[in-house]
């Protein structure tokens, strides 16, 4: 099992769709890349804390590759806005790799060069890739926070459209 933690934007974003991703076993909502020890959610919404909102995926690669980990992840948020997802604004929303492994971090920068070449963004790419460093998991209520909630309102406009979207362009790689 191998360990990989991204941050794009909302957390409760990239939990809904990578845990319906076959080959990852966990994920797990949480905050990375900061200075303040322990942070809460409250903390990490002011933005000055420094933490990303993360999931950390624990994921089985006999069954699914880091570079497919990242196709999803480049197909579900947007890697060209600093800082930024949609309405939501600050570091805490940034685009960032956390490696966890220097394959990892070479399959990112590989990945990254290939997807800017490629011109499948207009605008360049400005995802960070650092090493991983302490993981902080996000309070019990952000777990599993589409599942439990797919009525809320920030669920139904901007969740369940990125959710369609991997659905549809990942159809082969869902758990039975």
């Amino acid at each position: 099992m191998e360990t990989i933690t991204l941050a794009g934007g909302c957390f409760w974003c990239l939990e809904a769709v990578y845990d319906e991703l076959r080959g990852v076993t966990d994920v797990v909502s949480g905050y990375m890349g900061g200075k303040t020890p322990n942070p809460t959610y409250k903390q990490v919404c002011t933005g000055t804390t420094g933490h990303a909102e993360v999931v950390q995926l624990t994921y089985d690669p006999a069954l699914i590759s880091t570079r497919q980990i990242l196709d999803v992840f480049f197909t579900i948020h947007d890697p060209t806005t600093l800082n930024r997802q949609g309405a939501d604004v600050g570091t805490q929303y940034r685009s960032a790799i956390f490696y966890h492994t220097e394959a990892q971090k070479q399959i990112a920068e590989a990945t990254i060069a290939e997807i800017s070449a490629s011109g499948l963004w207009a605008d360049p790419i400005v995802t960070e890739i650092s090493p991983a460093d302490t993981f902080y998991p996000a309070e019990d209520y952000h777990q599993n926070y589409y599942v439990n909630n797919p009525y809320a309102g920030y669920c139904q406009v901007v969740i369940a459209p990125k959710v369609a979207k991997f659905r549809a362009k990942f159809l082969a790689e869902l758990k039975k």
